[in-house]
């Protein structure tokens, strides 16, 4: 027999049967998942991961959302200055149809261009306007209406009668030097911007008349009938610096008709008659008013001085209008072309107005 040499090991002895590399940890006994010096297990790091992911798809959500919000912000905005220069471009437009009205005639003889109505509907390749023509017959002269017509047309706007009444006696109060009392008739109150006593030379003074409100001067919205909303007109649309004594009848308000005396059933006429085009001839207003009280001040016919308000909308590409509006407006001064070198001027001009 072969002897064994002294300190010889067995090559199956010397060799382990896994590599150190592969061998899985053995937990000691009685020892657990929490114990300190213990490895966590695949579970774990899988549930990291899951809430790494989770916030960072919260993240992305949250840009993505605001980069769209940014996007429409910036489209919307894009939008609304097209259609203010498409607005601008229609008055400037609406300028030159009003000075070629009565020059440039059809065969037929009526205007080419402007037919004297009230309204004017403009096309163009990238838009729609539509330019409204309110001459300052068409409102009441703040300076010079007497306070009877100051509160019926209050009254005609929407006011309560005791507001009503205090606006009309502080409008008198702010136009006159020096303030009579009238028997039965006095200011209440004081107000935080003291009157002038002098004539009013802006309409936005009346912002500062006592018991005046926005909604009063700019109008409001109300609920029609049918379910819908119908703008009211405010202060602002029916008095004016620069008014006459007269009415116009085709661009007159409601509440300017009643504030005259015009009765209720020649109201409802005048206004009839316009949704079928603007009364033209002085036999058609008669025909209406028939001689009739309170009918004396309506008139026909524009004045020099008229505000210009033009409300556009752009056109997509695929041929229909937007829904963004842009409205802006100007009080002009059409001038005589044999004492003056340009044909009008421009008195006010009013970036932002309500969309009607």
């Amino acid at each position: 027999m072969a002897s064994k040499r002294v300190g010889w090991t067995p090559w199956s002895a010397r060799v382990p049967l896994d590599p150190p590399c592969r061998r899985r940890p053995t937990r000691p006994t009685g020892a657990s998942a929490a114990d300190p010096g213990v490895r966590p297990t695949r579970g774990s790091a899988l549930i990291a991961v899951l809430w790494l992911v989770a916030a960072l798809s919260a993240i992305a959500f949250t840009v993505a959302s605001s980069v769209r919000s940014e996007v429409g912000r910036v489209s919307n905005a894009t939008d609304g200055l097209k259609a203010y220069y498409l607005a601008t471009g229609a008055m400037e437009r609406a300028l030159l149809y009003v000075q070629w009205g009565a020059a440039y005639r059809n065969p037929d003889g009526t205007s080419r261009y402007w037919d004297g109505g009230p309204v004017m509907r403009l096309e163009f390749p990238t838009g729609r306007a539509i330019v409204e023509l309110i001459p300052e017959t068409s409102k009441l002269n703040v300076n010079l209406a007497p306070p009877e017509e100051l509160y019926t047309l209050l009254l005609a706007l929407g006011a309560d009668p005791l507001r009503a009444r205090d606006i009309a006696l502080a409008i008198v109060d702010w136009r006159t030097p020096q303030l009579e009392p009238s028997e039965g008739l006095s200011v209440p109150g004081t107000s935080s911007f003291g009157s002038r006593h002098a004539s009013f030379q802006e309409i936005e003074e009346l912002l500062s008349v006592r018991g005046m409100t926005p909604e009063l001067f700019y109008g409001t919205y109300e609920r029609a009938p049918q379910g819908g909303l119908v703008r009211r007109r405010g202060l602002g649309d029916c008095l004016s610096v620069y008014g006459s004594g007269s009415v116009d009848v085709n661009t007159a308000d409601p509440a300017v008709l009643a504030a005259v005396g015009t009765p209720v059933d020649v109201i409802d006429t005048i206004l009839r008659l316009r949704q079928m085009g603007p009364i033209l001839h002085p036999e058609q207003l008669a025909a209406i008013t028939q001689g009739m009280p309170g009918t004396e001040r309506l008139t026909l016919g524009t004045s020099p001085i008229l505000t210009l308000r033009a409300t556009a909308q752009n056109r997509l590409a695929d041929g229909t209008l937007s829904d963004t509006r842009r409205s802006v407006a100007a009080l002009v001064k059409l001038l005589d072309r044999s004492k003056f070198n340009e044909p009008y001027h421009i008195l006010r001009w009013y970036d932002n107005v309500w969309v009607q």
